[in-house]
């Protein structure tokens, strides 16, 4: 009973990486195709966190020793949660907890996997279909980008004229192009808010 969480946390592992590989290997990067109006296919690669940021932005270093510094960050993240994780198990915590654990550390496993070996088995997607191990990948060891690829322009218009400021601008909501592990992480942290009392009913109570 108590091994389904980690089933779960290989399934979505797995899932994850199979969308990332199939996109890197069959889309240019900018590439898309249309689901539905309101759901798209988007390839694009993140050098940074959430949203895209880079400690560049931030701090006065490099692209590349912000990005170093952002994946063995999350590799210490990720060791942190996995022992977490596991321990949950073990103890035989509340189902509930354990299966939004194995959510939080799937999702952020997959993203690791990205930065940690994608920019050195890949080859560049600019105006091309990336192979894999290339002969000439892109980056280095803990230098590689996140591929995200979903992408749910739900309001795809633009400010009414009248509106201060924006009148006239695009409107789109909603904007974030994320991935399966994104997905992932946030179902995980929404089911440890929503259900708090049931996650943890020893704190709670």
């Amino acid at each position: 009973m108590f091994k389904k969480p980690i089933l779960l946390a290989f399934v979505i592992l797995i899932f994850d990486q199979l969308v990332k590989l199939y996109v890197k290997t069959h889309f240019v990067l900018g590439e898309s195709i249309e689901v539905f109006s309101w759901f798209q296919i988007l390839f694009i690669e993140n050098e940074g966190a959430a949203w895209g940021a880079k400690l560049s932005d931030f701090l006065p270093i490099s692209d590349s020793l912000g990005k170093l510094i952002l994946s063995v960050f999350r590799l210490f993240a990720i060791m942190g949660i996995g022992y977490w994780f596991i321990s949950s198990v073990k103890k035989q915590a509340p189902m509930l907890l354990q299966m939004a654990q194995a959510l939080i550390f799937a999702g952020a496993l997959g993203n690791i996997v990205d930065s940690v070996f994608y920019g050195v088995i890949f080859n560049e997607s600019h105006y091309q279909v990336a192979s894999l191990f290339a002969e000439q990948p892109y980056g280095s060891l803990l230098q590689g980008r996140v591929v995200d690829m979903l992408y749910f322009p739900l309001i795809d218009s633009h400010w009414p004229s009248w509106v201060p400021f924006f009148g006239g601008d695009t409107l789109r909501f909603f904007e974030p192009v994320f991935n399966i592990a994104d997905t992932s992480i946030s179902v995980g942290v929404g089911l440890l808010l929503v259900f708090n009392k049931k996650a943890f009913p020893e704190t709670a109570a």
